[in-house]
């Protein structure tokens, strides 16, 4: 294999960058040309490639994004548009394809394996919801980013005897608010994996005051049975002691830089991914089973996505008593 093209695809995630950097770094020792595709599948269709040596990689470690932008496309769904895209990547001379993203990249990439084209994929998602893999490109970051907020927030919590609902990202995935609660030593823990009634959560914020706490956090997955406001809506019409204030996290969850794991974790699969095709292996993703990167079907890995441990959401039920 000689010539190969990368994309980045769905949502942006912190580490995509050190991925196309160890991707095109990787294939050019092992004797391959590298293309960048623009705008993920849209820019697949559009014919936007882009050769790609050391030089377009070099000082993109360290930042967030990614440089080849991401984009959503809804004929590339169609059965046409994914005949279009192989013609695009024959046009080219591509002869595989690695496909960085989250879970309807992967479904892309399956498309094109079924299609008979090598793809090897890597997973990036923040909300670690891809089977297949310990962890996603771009979580780590994104849990840095919550706790950092979680501190400055519980500052001003305790200043000022209030209690912050935090919002976080995870529209069917709570991991991040579940993980973010135990290491932010959050209060409340509210996931789309386990209901919290509005009630519980009042009784635990009442007993947190009467306990003589000066402050208290509840951090909310966007997912869950009860959005934000509507439980601060319930808790201010039921005294609980604390002055109620609301935090949605946002998108700053998905910028900034990558975290030296993330970096690390980009890195490795980057590399490995080029190795898989440089040996024929196709139609799989690169996931991290324990400390070691395994390939495992896309096909497997798109036939649902990654459930939470709740044995973590009992731990932070236990530590937030």
């Amino acid at each position: 294999m000689k010539r190969i093209a990368v994309m980045t695809s769905g949502g942006d995630a912190p580490g995509m960058n050190p991925a196309i950097r160890a991707v095109v770094r990787s294939a050019i020792a092992y004797g391959m040309e590298v293309y960048g595709i623009r705008q993920a599948y849209s820019g697949l269709l559009a014919g936007d490639f882009e050769r790609l040596t050391n030089r377009e990689v070099s000082g993109i470690l360290q930042r967030g994004g990614t440089i080849l932008q991401t984009a959503r496309n809804d004929e590339f769904r169609t059965p046409q548009g994914q005949r279009r895209g192989l013609r695009r990547l024959n046009e080219h001379g591509i002869e595989g394809l690695i496909v960085i993203g989250g879970d309807g990249s992967l479904r892309g990439a399956l498309a094109l394996h079924k299609l008979g084209f090598p793809v090897v994929g890597i997973p990036a998602s923040i909300d670690n919801d891809i089977l297949g893999t310990d962890m996603s490109i771009g979580v780590d970051s994104a849990l840095n980013t919550i706790l950092e907020a979680l501190d400055r927030l519980r500052d001003t919590a305790s200043s000022h005897e209030r209690a912050f609902l935090i919002e976080v990202m995870g529209r069917n995935c709570g991991y991040l608010a579940m993980i973010g609660a135990i290491l932010g030593g959050a209060e409340i823990t509210m996931i789309p994996e386990r209901d919290m009634e509005l009630s519980e959560v009042a009784a635990r914020l009442e007993d947190a005051y009467l306990r003589g706490k000066n402050h208290a956090i509840a951090v909310i997955a966007e997912g869950s049975k009860h959005k934000i406001n509507e439980v601060a809506e319930y808790l201010e019409g039921h005294n609980v002691g604390f002055e109620v204030r609301i935090t949605i996290l946002g998108h700053i969850q998905r910028g900034g830089g990558p975290s030296a794991s993330d970096r690390l974790l980009a890195t490795r699969m980057g590399v490995k991914a080029v190795e898989y095709l440089r040996d024929n292996v196709g139609g799989v993703m690169v996931g991290l089973n324990g400390q070691t990167l395994v390939p495992v079907p896309i096909e497997e890995v798109t036939e649902r996505t990654r459930s939470v441990d709740l044995a973590y959401y009992d731990l932070a039920d236990i530590l937030s008593r």
